[in-house]
């Protein structure tokens, strides 16, 4: 396989639902784990790209255990808020909080977000999502479509800038 096809490869999640109350989301990234994890963790730079291009106002971001934050996304279809709360903050190589979209109050996620070294200066990124019930899952899923791979593909650009 050409470089190019493997680049072409990774340009793309790989989306699964390991159990009926999970999402697994895999993708490699062109970037040192340092440089990914401050892309994740950097308030700067989270707001250029965590909102897949729109305007992304990070109101709010404690990075530690306990820690609160919280997102404000002002797209087309209107302003979307999101917020919740560190669980585990263990730099470089994992994130853990819960995850609520202000459309939906009380029904709140647990993520988990791993970033593996591959020693190559690509990372490896696998983020596990946790509902409460299948039906909220698939709601997700449902949900997320492109909006994942726009918010990678903007992370992407930003990490090429050397981010």
């Amino acid at each position: 396989m050409t470089s190019q096809a493997v680049k072409q490869r990774a340009a793309k999640a790989a989306v699964s639902t390991p159990t009926d109350r999970e999402i697994r989301v895999e993708r490699i990234f062109d970037a040192p784990r340092e440089r990914v994890w401050r892309a994740f963790t950097d308030p700067a730079l989270l707001a250029q790209w965590w909102g897949r291009g729109n305007e992304l106002v990070v109101e709010r971001y404690e990075l530690e255990k306990g820690g609160h934050w919280r997102f404000v996304e002002h797209a087309d279809d209107g302003v979307h808020g999101f917020e919740g709360r560190f669980r585990e903050v263990t730099p470089p190589e994992r994130l853990a909080m819960t995850f609520e979209w202000d459309g939906m109050p009380g029904y709140v996620a647990i993520e988990t977000t791993v970033l593996e070294d591959l020693g190559d200066g690509r990372t490896r990124l696998v983020a596990t999502t946790l509902f409460h019930t299948t039906e909220e899952r698939d709601g997700m899923l449902g949900a997320m479509g492109e909006g994942l791979d726009q918010s990678y593909a903007a992370l992407d650009r930003l990490l090429a800038g050397g981010a």
